[in-house]
């Protein structure tokens, strides 16, 4: 027992952080560009020399795109707010009744709020001398997974009794990511009132450059298109790559990247171009899907169910579908809950 004038101790305990992008505050141009100046000055993102990008960032950027990226998110936002932060909520919330009260689950965002250095004050003020931080990012790249890790690191800095830490690695591969990817797209495109010709695996897009430079990324969303094709044609013999008995025969999966920004080449092909592609080539019913988003958000409920399906009709397209990523869904919360106690062995049971 520590002495009478001792300082009091908090109860040691687990914690589990679940990490997101970030989201503005507010679908306002002034909300909006607070979000973006911290997010484009982060230079895991924007890798460019900052005498270079400063000038372009506060002098173009910041002047000219809030009002635009406003008016997408005023397109999405929801009585709860930005639809990615009450999806991510959500999840917390269903984690923490799945995994029970001997664990304490929260989430944060990596820009905007709630910010990664206060939960992970919190937690530790809470009890929490052990937190599994877990980016809820399946393919790695540094300007995500590697930029969480480095704002906990500058939090841990201001700490002076700092909690162990774990990480949540990235799970593109997973055989429980795979088949939650699986049985939930296979639901989804039964409930479709036509038949897709085709499935588009939409990823965020990423500079070219960063392939060269040894990031992953582009690799990972390789992977986990093959081995969710792989999987769907296994689980559904008789069709080359359909999805359940009654739908097209040789269905086709194609990949694709989304959120093209600036000059500079990136990942290819491009999702507009290959929505457009399609039209064009014959495709008229198409089905989207953003595997690599944990939650949606702007960039799946404006840019792909918005924009992606006036650029399909507008090339000759005639149905077309939207799908949800696994949000907070069963299929969803099943495969998280299984990674997470994964994470936790050791730990707690």
């Amino acid at each position: 027992m520590p002495p009478s004038h001792h300082p009091a101790l908090p109860p040691n305990g687990v914690g589990v952080l679940l990490v997101n992008l970030g989201t503005p505050d507010a679908p306002t141009p002034d909300a909006v560009r607070r979000y973006l100046a911290e997010f484009l000055s982060d230079r895991r993102v924007v890798e460019l020399p900052a005498l270079v990008w400063k000038p372009i960032l506060h002098g173009v950027i910041l002047r000219t795109r809030p009002a635009r990226s406003a008016h997408a998110y005023a397109q999405v936002w929801t009585d709860e707010g930005s639809p990615l932060a009450a999806i991510t909520a959500g999840q917390a919330q269903k984690l923490q009744e799945r995994l029970g009260e001997s664990v304490r689950v929260d989430w944060t965002m990596r820009y905007g709020n709630p910010s990664i250095p206060a939960k992970l004050r919190a937690m530790k003020e809470a009890g929490c001398d052990r937190i599994l931080v877990a980016p809820l990012y399946p393919q790695y790249s540094a300007a995500t997974t590697a930029s969480v890790l480095d704002r906990v690191g500058d939090a841990l800095r201001t700490m002076r009794w700092q909690p162990a830490l774990r990480t949540l690695p990235p799970y593109y591969d997973d055989p429980a990511y795979i088949a939650a990817l699986e049985n939930d797209i296979t639901a989804q495109l039964q409930a479709l009132d036509f038949t897709p010709q085709v499935l588009l695996l939409s990823y965020h897009g990423m500079p070219e450059r960063t392939l060269h430079l040894g990031d992953p990324y582009h690799c990972h969303c390789r992977k986990t298109s093959r081995l969710l094709s792989e999987r769907l044609a296994a689980r559904h013999p008789g069709l080359r790559l359909g999805l359940r008995p009654g739908l097209r025969p040789g269905l086709r999966i194609e990949t694709a990247f989304q959120s093209r920004f600036g000059r500079a080449k990136w990942l290819e092909p491009a999702t507009e171009a290959v929505l457009a592609r399609e039209a064009k080539g014959g495709t008229r019913a198409l089905a989207v899907i953003a595997p690599g988003f944990s939650a949606d958000c702007v960039e799946t409920l404006e840019e792909l169910a918005i924009r992606g399906q006036d650029v399909f009709t507008t090339a000759g397209g005639e149905r077309y579908a939207t799908l949800a990523c696994l949000n907070d869904r069963a299929t969803g919360m099943a495969m998280l809950e299984t990674l997470v106690r994964r994470e936790l062995g050791g730990w707690w049971t």
